[in-house]
């Protein structure tokens, strides 16, 4: 029997977008009408004038699982950063700071004492590559005067450092961390400047849309979060996602693959290349508790992980339920 097709919404090929559209989120309604998300309309066409989508975008830096975490899961962060010399060819900045969001979801701001300001989180990336726009907006950045914001994200240009190149101390084998603050709110974005009418409504949404979270110490990347009343661990992994699965399928045919009493593993979340374990705790459960738990669980993984033999059938049946519940984050 023939597979059937998807609709391919073809109405969308002629409909232009109106006149005066603004960014558009991947997932909000297509402004031409078609009924359809953004991403499967207007934005197939987007998607492929800019390229296709790098699967590891953060790949070669040492900080790239707390990247992936602030750009995803984490609603108010920040981290400070050091910069590759010779990127501005104009008064260079005096620091730089990775934020998850800014005011706007804009790419980059310059503030009055010409410290940079990157944002992850965009409302519309210019490309399929979170890294690269993380480049160029650095770039263009560079050339803005002090007290002054990045409205969009430019092109990559040919001669734009890699994204590997754009922070100093990054390779692999260095011992360099981010070191992120996790904020309760997004208050920080007014420090040291006059807020204007449109910058005080964004504040409001922002802080009306953010939920309690938690940097856990110990093991890297993990973050406690609570969402109405759920509380979860999201642990950012750079494990083969093979040898990660097998290890927490070993654990969970065991009964050991809870972080803490009351917690289960509900499945797992792959995006930028990584996967995200998730594990629901109790209701009560606090950042101290998890991450206390979660170590000694990352010590009983490793020791998973580090099994040769096959699976055996109940280890194979976690597997399978561990693959049914993992779900693709773009």
């Amino acid at each position: 029997m023939a597979k059937r097709r998807r609709p391919t919404h073809a109405s969308t090929v002629s409909a232009p977008l109106p006149e005066g559209t603004g960014p558009v989120g991947p997932r909000e309604p297509c402004p031409c009408g078609s009924g359809v998300r953004y991403k499967n309309c207007h934005g197939r066409a987007e998607r492929a004038r800019v390229g296709l989508r790098n699967p590891r975008p953060f790949a070669g830096l040492t900080f790239e699982r707390d990247l992936v975490a602030m750009r995803e899961f984490v609603p108010s962060a920040t981290a400070p950063v050091t910069l590759a010399d010779g990127l501005a060819d104009t008064e260079p900045f005096t620091g730089a700071l990775v934020c998850s969001l800014l005011p706007m979801a804009r790419p980059a701001l310059v503030r009055p004492d010409r410290t940079l300001w990157l944002g992850l989180q965009l409302q519309s990336p210019l490309s399929l590559d979170p890294a690269k726009d993380l480049v160029a907006a650095t770039r263009a950045a560079a050339d803005l005067p002090a007290g002054s914001t990045l409205e969009d994200v430019p092109a990559w240009a040919d001669d734009d450092p890699s994204p590997a190149d754009l922070f100093a101390s990054t390779a692999v084998s260095s011992s360099a961390a981010l070191q992120v603050t996790v904020h309760d709110g997004f208050d920080w974005w007014l420090e040291g400047q006059d807020v204007d009418g449109e910058t005080a409504a964004s504040l409001e949404r922002a802080n009306a849309s953010i939920y309690p979270t938690a940097k856990l110490a110990g093991v890297e990347a993990a973050y406690w979060c609570q969402i109405g009343e759920k509380v979860h661990i999201r642990w950012v992994t750079d494990f083969p996602e093979d040898r990660l699965l097998a290890g927490l399928a070993r654990l969970q045919a065991a009964g050991s693959a809870g972080a803490g009493d009351g917690s289960r593993l509900v499945g797992s979340f792959r995006t930028h290349g990584l996967v995200v374990p998730v594990w629901d705790l109790r209701t009560d459960a606090q950042p101290d508790e998890a991450e206390v738990a979660l170590a000694a669980l990352a010590t009983r993984l490793e020791e998973a992980m580090a099994v040769e033999t096959p699976l055996e059938s109940e280890e194979l049946r976690a597997l399978s339920l561990l693959n049914s519940r993992q779900v693709t984050l773009r």
